[in-house]
């Protein structure tokens, strides 16, 4: 895991993740092999904020059916990003 932007995949869009922005918590999509230490110092030199604490979830791939056509939806992983007080991610208010 060498670059940023390998780490972090992209911000999670829902109605949840925008309810934890007002607690200053922004939620992204992440690489399943990333580690805390290695995501808050990705979010670090990409927004240019301080990271105060890093909560992980793995998402469990889940069997889903469309009519006759079986399959699976994606696993993966995603990290709650805490910043410090008075900090923001611009990225997501313009949303």
């Amino acid at each position: 895991m060498k670059d940023s932007y390998t780490i972090v995949l992209g911000p999670v869009i829902s109605e949840k993740s925008y309810q934890l922005i007002e607690h200053n918590k922004y939620t992204f999509r992440v690489d399943p092999r990333a580690k805390k230490p290695a995501i808050a110092k990705a979010v670090e030199d990409i927004f240019s904020v301080n990271v105060v604490g890093v909560n992980i979830i793995k998402t469990r791939s889940k069997p889903k059916r469309r009519g006759l056509v079986r399959g699976r939806t994606s696993s993966g992983k995603k990290a709650i990003v805490e910043l410090s007080e008075g900090q923001k991610i611009e990225f997501f208010e313009s949303m």
